[in-house]
């Protein structure tokens, strides 16, 4: 099943269409199987002002920001070998003193470019890399980090996206008490701008043969080498004192969240996981995963006795686990794409894209606290009326 891989492709084009108003990106149209391609033909153009806010977090801390740059030298690229070692760029997003540091950009020039090259976004459109790296993204450059250890929670954006698509999770997360690493997986999106000032396009997107299997399991080995980097005696970050390292999780959105789950199955030392809307590739086996794990995805097709392989996944989760139905929802929802296209005047699911972050936001969190931080959430514990978009599942009863 391909849809996953679909779906991500187009939200890569998304966000650069986000640039132009699609994204996931911005989007013209929105189905259960290919969601959010960008349609430059049929959407209208958004208007050179646009100028594009995320929301402020929700905890009591403000949300530092540090970019790293990681070279794994016993692993050469599984994409471009030729490229040499594996490079990944990685943001780190941590709890900050409030009103300290400067506004940090959405993304680099180099990046913006090619979001809008990849996603053919005319010049008339009005949308420039300077539109897309001056975006509001509520995190703060150099901020003084919070004292104390922190749990960190790794994300992991999907297939063709960005690592920038899941900041208004990443700073919210680190508003509650979370250091986030946010994981840009070289050559499998539009661009990120390695170390040496390179920004490469997406080697593998265009491949109609490529096995998703083989990407979460390469994603499975960023994540543990970016863990190891962040909790060994001599960090590759100036603040990894921050961490907590045995309080660790993983949430990822399309093939992101498939590849927590693979490494979760991997690497025994991420404790927790989230899987945002996307087809596991491959679905779990019983006893692989026996650790807390939370599915949430949008109702149309991640729903109880849908057609994807979410079921069977459900079934052979062995430990603590939710699966959330969002109703109203789109793919592109549990990322930042929806909102930024509404602000762009592009056309937008039937759940308001607010919401998609507001949900997505509290309940990641609410999942992140109970299972990392022991703090229980009644979030967890069955519907809201807060929330009455949030659908709880158990198959082999009806819906909550």
């Amino acid at each position: 099943m391909k849809r996953n891989r679909r779906r991500g492709a187009v939200a890569a084009l998304a966000l650069a269409a986000l640039v132009t108003g699609t994204g996931s990106g911005f989007a013209a149209t929105t189905t259960p199987s290919a969601t959010h391609a960008f349609n430059s033909a049929s959407a209208s153009a958004p208007a050179p002002s646009f100028h594009g806010t995320l929301p402020a977090p929700t905890g009591p801390y403000a949300a530092g920001e540090d970019i790293i740059h990681l070279t794994d030298a016993s692993r050469p690229d599984p994409w471009v070998p030729s490229s040499g070692p594996r490079q990944l760029t990685v943001t780190m997003v941590y709890p900050a003193v409030p009103g300290t540091g400067t506004p940090a950009p959405y993304m680099t020039l180099a990046e913006a470019a090619g979001h809008i090259q990849r996603a053919k976004i005319p010049a008339s459109s009005g949308i420039t890399p300077q539109n897309l790296v001056g975006i509001t993204t509520q995190a703060f450059a150099g901020a003084r980090p919070q004292r104390g250890k922190h749990p960190l929670v790794v994300l992991s954006p999907g297939f063709g996206d960005p690592r920038m698509m899941l900041t208004a999770l990443a700073t919210d997360l680190a508003s509650h008490g979370y250091v986030v690493a946010l994981v840009g997986h070289t050559h499998e999106d539009s661009g990120e701008t390695l170390a040496d000032g390179r920004t490469p396009p997406c080697a593998i997107c265009d491949d109609p043969n490529l096995d998703m299997n083989t990407v979460t399991a390469s994603r499975a080995l960023d994540v543990s080498f970016v863990i190891d980097q962040l909790t060994h005696g001599n960090a590759a970050w100036p603040l990894a004192h921050l961490i907590d390292k045995h309080q660790i999780g993983m949430a990822g959105h399309s093939i992101g969240g498939a590849a927590a789950a693979t490494t979760m199955i991997a690497d025994p030392r991420v404790r927790a996981g989230v899987n945002m809307d996307g087809t596991f590739f491959p679905a779990p086996m019983p006893g692989q995963i026996n650790r807390p794990f939370l599915m949430l995805g949008a109702a149309a097709y991640h729903s109880a006795g849908g057609v994807d392989n979410w079921g069977q996944a459900w079934a052979s989760l062995g430990g603590y686990k939710k699966w959330l139905a969002v109703t109203g929802a789109n793919h592109p929802s549990f990322t930042d794409v929806d909102l930024l296209e509404e602000q762009a005047g592009f056309p937008t699911p039937p759940l308001d894209p607010a919401r998609g972050i507001v949900i997505t936001r509290e309940y990641v969190t609410a999942f992140f606290d109970q299972t990392l931080k022991k703090i229980h959430s009644p979030l967890l514990d069955g519907p809201s009326p807060n929330n009455p978009e949030v659908l709880f599942q158990s198959p082999g009863a009806a819906p909550r």
